[in-house]
């Protein structure tokens, strides 16, 4: 989403990165850059007429001439004033002293709401929560049935009475039904409009009274753009909530909306939504979004994806395969298949600091992993287990005919492998008795990652 931004951002910063002095010529000029490459973005005028203003304010300061860099101070103020402009510090949810935590979510038709609502459930069963959906669209049928058909998918209990009831009675015995049942995480999905109206607003209010909330949050859908920003400013005036979820963040919109909500609402960004996959879905972290933006890689989400494909004791077994060169193809499948998990490629590159400004003009195809993975499930268990086989001519013949793609393609896939496992035994001698090379980041998950498949 914040692609076009960050470049526009980064050719900004590129003029002063190196600067040892500053002049007060130069921080205009930045500044001004800063501000059209906002302003494109589809960020509301205020909200940038402000950060300019700190940025600016900041750059032309005390902490800028002291410092031993003051081209990288700008960067650094601005990366901090972006994640400011997003609410600074990642806003997580509290859960109930006396269960069940009731999360009310509230927003237009068409923003998500009712996917948010699976999402949400998800993800708090991840935290160790038992949840429960209550369906309160009893204006749509097809909401219902969504909101059931998701549940029946990530095994999760829906709570309906069907269309006849007013909303807020739905949602009361829902949320008791909750208890009831021994569940300590209760999620409400209220009904929405097409537009904002006062008779929805109203309707909010009355089950939030019956349900009485330990957080309520606004869903909003970032491609909408400033539209998404005036459906905010109207649920805070006339229907309070706590937070935000945002999504449709893997979208391709300008990125103003995200950017400017915080500031419009008061309110925080609790939740992040980045795919169609269920488990797309987390704490949306400010300092880690402006890392991305300009950038500098989002390293601590990437960790905490892969550590949560693969345990510790994997994780460490396969290090150790992956330096002594004894890691096979079977090995190398487990691993694909968890970065296939972790999300489209293109979102896991823009978390590696730098690459994502190497690779901007380098096609990342998502479908070439489903090849890779295509011809090595067509090998034998000893092909996988011994590469050497695949020298073989007959039997890279026979893989390629399994798997839809030419001798070529399966004949490449045998020798970058091959180099792969030469380079990693070469690195592990280096970096000692199957331990990871010398130079990588603490917490950086244990496995490795295989070549990524890229086009030009």
């Amino acid at each position: 989403m914040f692609e076009t931004l960050g470049e526009r951002l980064n050719t900004a910063l590129d003029g002063v990165r190196g600067s040892g002095n500053l002049t007060e010529d130069q921080v205009k000029k930045v500044t001004r850059e800063i501000r059209m490459a906002l302003l494109e973005a589809d960020v509301n005028y205020g909200v940038v007429k402000e950060f300019v203003g700190n940025v600016r304010e900041r750059a032309t300061g005390a902490e800028v001439s002291k410092a031993l860099s003051p081209g990288q101070q700008v960067v650094k103020i601005v990366d901090e004033e972006l994640a400011n402009l997003m609410g600074g510090q990642a806003s997580k949810l509290t859960f109930a002293s006396r269960p069940p935590t009731v999360v009310m979510l509230a927003g237009l038709n068409g923003h998500g709401k009712t996917t948010t609502a699976g999402k949400l459930a998800l993800f708090a069963r991840k935290q160790g929560k038992s949840p429960y959906l209550v369906a309160c669209d009893t204006y749509r049928p097809a909401a219902i049935e969504q909101l059931q058909q998701i549940g029946r998918e990530i095994g999760v209990p829906v709570y309906s009475e069907g269309t006849e009831p007013a909303p807020e009675e739905v949602a009361g015995r829902g949320v008791r039904a909750a208890k009831d049942e021994g569940h300590d995480f209760a999620i409400v999905d209220t009904a929405g409009r097409q537009v904002i109206d006062q008779d929805m607003m109203e309707e909010l209010k009355r089950v939030r009274s019956v349900t009485r909330p330990h957080s309520v949050l606004l869903v909003l859908d970032v491609v909408t753009g400033q539209t998404a920003v005036d459906v905010a400013k109207a649920f805070r005036e006339n229907a309070d909530f706590d937070g935000m979820v945002l999504t449709k963040l893997d979208g391709d919109a300008r990125g103003g909306a995200a950017l400017s909500v915080v500031s419009v609402t008061g309110r925080p960004v609790k939740f992040a939504s980045e795919g169609e996959k269920m488990s797309e879905f987390d704490y949306f972290y400010p300092d880690r979004m402006a890392g991305r933006i300009l950038g500098m890689g989002d390293v601590l989400t990437l960790i905490e994806k892969a550590e949560g494909q693969m345990d510790e004791e994997e994780a460490e077994a396969q290090s150790k395969k992956l330096m002594a060169g004894k890691f096979t193809f079977e090995d190398f499948l487990s691993q694909m298949q968890m970065i296939k998990k972790m999300g489209p490629l293109s979102g896991l590159m823009s978390m590696i600091p730098g690459l994502g400004k190497q690779l901007k003009d380098v096609q990342i195809d998502d479908r070439m992993l489903g090849r890779v993975e295509a011809m090595i499930t067509s090998m034998t268990l000893a092909e996988r287990r011994n590469p050497k086989l695949l020298q073989s001519p007959s039997r890279a013949r026979r893989i390629a005919r399994g798997s839809g793609s030419t001798q070529q393609d399966v004949q490449k896939l045998v020798k970058q492998f091959g180099e792969m496992q030469k380079a990693m035994k070469q690195m592990g001698g280096k970096g000692g008795k199957g331990g990871m090379p010398a130079g990588l980041p603490k917490g950086a998950p244990k496995g490795g990652m295989p070549k990524m498949p890229f086009k030009r």
